[in-house]
This record gives C-alpha cells, sequence and structure tokens, in this order.
C-alpha cells in the first residue's frame, strides 16, 4: 500500500499468518499497571486497535483488562507481547508463554463459540545475552502457540542479521513474520544509550544505571532495515519519538513547522513512510490523540532524506 493511502484503519499482511497487522501501534512500555488499562481505553476510544506489551512490562494483565472493558471484539483489536528469557526444566518455557496469552485474553474455548484466548503477534523479546540454545527454545514454543492457534503470528525484537540467519537452523516457521527494533529519525542523533540490548528489553531501573553505559547510540540500523525487507519481514519501530530527547532538533522543527504538524507527528509520519510499523507511547488523551493524527499529510522526499541524514551510521554494539 503507498504510504499517502494510509489510514489509522490500514493494515499489513503477515507472513505464516492470516492476521492482519495495524500500521500504528499504542506501546505500553513504562505504563504503571494502576495506570495501564486506563492509558490503552483511551488509546481505544482515539481509534487505536493495535496494542504493544511484553512480559518485562509487567503490564500484560492490564491490557487484557482493558480490551475486555472496551466494548469492542476481541478480533477488533490486535496485541503483541514478548517474551525474554527462557525457563529451566522441559516444556516451562512454552507454559510462560501460554501465561502471556491467558493473561491478555483468558478465555478457555471451552463452551465458547469463539474458540480459546489467544494474542495477535508473540515475539521473542532479544537474542543479546541468551546461548543460541535459549534462543532456539524460545523460538519453539513461540511456534508450539502459533500451531495451537494462541499466538496467531510470531516474531522477533531486536534481531540483527546473523540471529534471523541462526535461527534457519532450527526453525518451522521462518523467516519471523515481524522484527521490532529501535528505530526512528531523531534517536539516530542522540547521546543517551539507546541499543536493542537496552530498549525494550530491561526494566528501567537496570537500563539507566551505569552497566550498560558502553552501549553506543545507535543508528537506523540499515543492514537489518534491508535484510527484513528482502526477506518479507515486518518491521516494528519501538519509541519512535526517542522518548522525547531530540524533538528540538532543528532539522526536525523546521519540517514539523513546514508540514503544520508537531515534530512527534512528523517521526511518527517518518516511520509510516519509510514501511515501518510505529509503536509511540503516552498517557495523556492529549498526545495519544495527536499521534494517531498522522494520515492528513506527507513528507516530502527531500525532507525524508533529511531526516535520513541525522543517521551516524554507527553500528550497535554488543560486549
Amino acid at each position: 500500500m503507498a504510504h499517502t493511502e494510509l489510514t489509522l484503519t490500514s493494515s499489513v499482511p503477515l507472513r505464516g499468518s492470516d492476521a492482519r497487522m495495524p500500521v500504528l501501534g499504542f506501546g505500553v512500555y513504562q505504563i504503571d499497571r494502576p495506570d495501564c488499562a486506563a492509558a490503552c481505553l483511551r488509546a481505544l476510544a482515539a481509534g487505536y486497535r493495535h496494542v504493544d506489551t511484553a512480559q518485562l512490562y509487567q503490564n500484560e494483565a492490564e491490557v487484557g483488562a482493558a480490551l475486555r472493558a472496551c466494548g469492542l471484539p476481541r478480533e477488533a483489536v490486535f496485541v503483541t507481547t514478548k517474551i525474554r528469557y527462557p525457563r529451566l526444566g522441559r516444556g516451562k518455557t512454552y507454559l510462560r508463554a501460554l501465561q502471556s496469552v491467558r493473561k491478555i485474553d483468558p478465555r478457555d474455548g471451552d463452551g465458547d463459540e469463539d474458540g480459546g484466548g489467544y494474542v495477535d503477534l508473540f515475539l521473542v523479546h532479544s537474542p543479546h545475552a541468551l546461548r543460541p540454545k535459549d534462543r532456539k527454545e524460545l523460538w519453539l514454543a513461540l511456534e508450539r502457540l502459533h500451531a495451537e492457534g494462541r499466538a496467531r503470528a510470531i516474531g522477533v525484537s531486536n534481531y540483527q542479521p546473523e540471529h534471523l540467519e541462526e535461527m534457519k537452523g532450527y526453525a518451522t516457521v521462518w523467516p519471523p513474520a515481524v522484527n521490532q527494533i529501535l528505530v526512528s529519525a531523531a534517536s539516530l542523533a542522540t547521546g543517551i544509550m539507546a541499543g536493542p540490548h537496552r530498549i525494550p528489553c530491561l526494566p528501567v531501573r537496570f537500563q539507566l544505571n551505569g552497566r550498560y553505559s558502553q552501549l553506543h547510540p545507535w543508528t537506523q540500523q540499515r543492514e537489518t532495515v534491508d535484510y527484513c525487507n528482502a526477506h518479507g519481514i515486518v518491521l516494528q519501530a519501538f519509541s519512535p519519538l526517542a522518548r522525547g530527547t531530540r524533538l528540538r532538533e532543528p532539522a526536525l522543527v523546521g519540517i514539523a513547522e513546514k508540514v503544520g504538524k508537531s515534530p512527534a507527528q512528523v517521526l511518527i509520519r517518518y516511520c509510516l513512510q519509510k514501511g515501518w510499523v510505529p509503536l509511540p507511547k503516552s498517557e495523556k488523551e492529549e498526545h495519544i490523540k495527536q499521534n494517531a493524527d498522522v494520515f492528513n499529510f506527507s513528507i516530502s522526499q527531500d525532507d525524508m532524506e533529511t531526516l535520513d541524514g541525522l543517521d551516524r551510521r554507527q553500528g550497535p554494539k554488543f560486549e
């Protein structure tokens, strides 16, 4: 679909699945559990139909509560979640993943004509700090959920080409439907820690301490983007607003003034025109609505190239 034809209800097909993923999602990373359900309900009321959570966010149950309270049919809302670590013991990783499904959609299927609960997309959260056999165990657990219909599509997060190639040695389902990575225009030029080893894989109390100071600012990850595009892997863009750290970037502000939108809206639109699925996050109703108001303008090719130019072309490093 051409980017000029996109609307809030647009969706993209996912390989190996009958699921279609809305082109704009609502992220719930770092939204506290007491506030998460209400934030999701505000997003759904604003027209979002895609919510992104994870086991490490510790708010899957709250996302599920919002699904049940919103008044929409379950099939109307696309939900992504993620598993970070395998569990010791045969079958326990699968059971841990199944717990996530039950938190989000607890229907058991008994006497229910709609069948049991499911998530629309289940991802392996990160390949880093894991042994190859751990990555294999996580993926095979998701393949089992997929085969059972508990995960309509499965994918990965923070994977680079070498991890995706490694999967060929053990995966029955390949390529993964999605790769979720931290990729935006503004985050490229920041000096903060921002890499696949750090976001969104660890709780914030660990992310901001000195143990991760060796991680360098990362880039658009063009090698990973090109690899995924070549293999039909849809890219989800985590933290497309770069946590608000670069919203005053002169080049970005200039483009925003030209199109009559906010810098945040330009960054989200940038992702859409790249063919990525952005997952902006906010708890404030005003910002939630603004982040969805990105389908009535386009960024010119020249301005897209200006935003591309913010890329430091400094690949992520992991030690």
